[in-house]
């Protein structure tokens, strides 16, 4: 199966867009980095420094310190690709 483009997708070209429609509901930057925390271990200064450095959606997850077992909980779809129909590869 072909990769889905996120994968390709430098992080930090999207993050502004999660945070611009976090803010659209009434959230904050704060919560958005809360929540990406949660999911893969990511302090704030490990956050800013793949942010920073550009690094796609792949190697993002797959350098992340430790991602949230609880993860299989979320249901949805972001980027247009549905989460749970998602392998984990962890």
């Amino acid at each position: 199966m072909e990769k889905h483009r996120i994968y390709t997708m430098s992080f930090a070209r999207v993050y502004p867009l999660y945070v611009a429609k976090a803010e659209k509901k009434g959230r904050t930057k704060a919560e958005v980095d809360q929540i990406i925390s949660w999911l893969t271990g990511y302090g704030q200064k490990q956050l800013e420094a793949q942010l920073k450095k550009q690094t796609d959606f792949e190697t993002f997850f797959a350098k992340a310190p430790l991602i949230n077992p609880l993860r299989a909980l979320i249901k949805g779809v972001v980027c247009g690709v549905r989460v749970e129909d998602i392998q984990a590869d962890r």
